[in-house]
C-alpha cells in the first residue's frame, strides 16, 4: 500500500511539473519558437558540456578514492602479482586515453559551437592525422595483447609435478566438496552414477573398483598448505558452475561431463591475512556495518549477527539457480605441518565405506 501511495504522489508531482512548464510556455508566447538553436542555445550547450566533463572526472576520482581498495582483494598466490600488474597497466592506459579524448571532445564541442555567421570548415581527409591515430592504438593494443598472452600462458599452464597437492573441487547445486588425492598423488575414478553407493556415503561418486580412490579424502572445508603448488581438478554434478577464489586470482568453470584444471601456489596463510593492516581495516569496516545491522535485527526480535572474521572463500561465479548466492566453501591456508596434522585426522574413502 505504501508503495502505491508513493508512486501516486510521484505521478501527481510529474503532472504538476508538466502543467507548470505549459503555463511558462504560454507566458513566453510572444517569443517565436523556430525549433532551431540560436547562439544562446549553443553557448548554454557548450557550457553544459564543460560541466559534464568536470562531473565525469569528479565521479571517477571519487570512485577510485572511495572504492579503489575493493576492486581486488589482497593477492594471496604467487601468480597474483602478475595478474594485478596486467590489470593495473590496462587501467592506467585506458584512464590516460580516456582523460585526453574526453577533454578534447568537450573542449571542441564548446570551441566550435554554432555561431551566427560562422561556417564550418570541412576537411576531406588528413593522412598524417589518420596515420597517428591508427599506428599508436595498434602499437599499444599489440603490446597489451602480447603481455596478456604471456601472462595467460604463465598462469594457465598446468605441468606435472610430483610435489604438488592434487585436489578435486566437486560442484553441485548448491554446495562444494573437495577431494584430496592420497599418498599416491592420484585421484580415483569417479562418476555421478556411484553417488548413491554405500547408503549415500559416496559423496562425490568415487568408483569403488579403482584402487587409486581408496586413500582419497572427501571434505567440505578446503585446507591448503602455504608455499606448495595445488593442482585443482574440477567437476560438476548438475549444471555449469564456476570455481572462483578471488584472493588467489583463480577462476575456472566446472562443466558437467568433463574435468577442468587450474593450479596455483598459496603464499599467505589465513593467519597472516588476519594480521595484515589492510585486511584488518576492511574487516573493521564490515563489522561496523554488521553492528548497525545487528541493532536492527535485535529491534525486530531476530538474532544479532556474529562478528565477522576474515576467511578465504571458494565461491560460485556462475548463476546456477535459486541458492547460487549461498554456494561457497571456507578455505584455510596453513603451514605444511598444520596441514599434515589436519589431513591425518580425516577419514579416507576406504574407511568411510567400511
Amino acid at each position: 500500500m505504501n508503495i502505491f501511495l508513493i508512486l501516486s504522489v510521484l505521478v501527481l508531482i510529474a503532472i504538476s511539473i508538466w502543467q507548470i512548464t505549459k503555463i511558462f510556455e504560454l507566458s513566453q508566447a510572444k517569443k517565436i519558437n523556430t525549433q532551431v538553436a540560436d547562439d544562446s542555445d549553443n553557448n548554454l550547450n557548450g557550457k553544459l558540456m564543460f560541466a559534464f566533463l568536470i562531473f565525469i572526472y569528479g565521479i571517477t576520482i571519487f570512485s577510485f578514492w572511495s572504492y579503489g581498495d575493493v576492486l581486488l582483494p589482497n593477492a594471496a598466490s604467487e601468480h597474483g602479482s602478475e595478474y594485478d600488474n596486467l590489470m593495473w597497466i590496462s587501467f592506467a592506459i585506458i584512464f590516460f586515453v580516456q582523460t585526453i579524448t574526453q577533454a578534447l571532445l568537450h573542449y571542441f564541442s564548446y570551441k566550435y559551437r554554432g555561431e551566427k555567421g560562422k561556417k564550418a570548415l570541412f576537411y576531406a581527409d588528413n593522412d598524417k592525422l589518420e596515420m597517428i591515430w591508427t599506428i599508436i592504438p595498434v602499437i599499444t593494443l599489440a603490446g597489451l595483447i602480447l603481455y596478456g598472452l604471456y601472462t595467460w600462458t604463465d598462469i594457465m599452464t598446468v605441468e606435472e609435478n610430483d610435489e604438488a597437492l592434487v585436489v578435486e573441487l566437486y560442484a553441485q547445486q548448491f554446495n562444494w566438496k573437495a577431494r584430496y588425492a592420497g599418498n599416491d598423488g592420484v585421484l580415483g575414478d569417479a562418476n555421478v552414477r556411484f553417488l548413491q553407493d554405500f547408503d549415500g556415503r559416496n559423496l562425490v561418486g568415487i568408483d569403488a573398483t579403482d584402487p587409486n580412490g581408496f586413500d582419497d579424502v572427501v571434505v567440505q572445508e578446503l585446507h591448503l598448505p602455504v608455499g606448495r603448488e595445488v593442482i585443482f581438478k574440477m567437476r560438476s554434478q548438475d549444471v555449469l558452475h564456476s570455481a572462483y577464489m578471488p584472493h588467489f586470482r583463480a577462476q575456472m568453470n566446472c562443466v558437467p561431463g568433463m574435468i577442468t584444471e587450474f593450479a596455483f601456489t598459496p603464499n599467505t596463510t589465513t593467519e597472516q591475512m588476519r594480521l595484515d593492516p589492510d585486511v584488518t581495516a576492511k574487516v573493521k569496516k564490515i563489522n561496523k556495518i554488521r553492528v548497525e545491522k545487528s541493532k536492527e535485527l535485535v529491534a525486530s526480535g531476530d538474532s544479532a549477527l556474529d562478528p565477522y572474521e576474515f576467511d578465504f572463500l571458494l565461491l560460485c561465479n556462475k548463476i546456477c539457480g535459486a541458492s547460487h548466492y549461498n554456494m561457497q566453501m571456507k578455505i584455510i591456508v596453513e603451514t605444511e605441518k598444520e596441514f599434515e596434522e589436519w589431513m591425518s585426522s580425516q577419514q579416507t574413502f576406504a574407511e568411510v565405506i567400511q
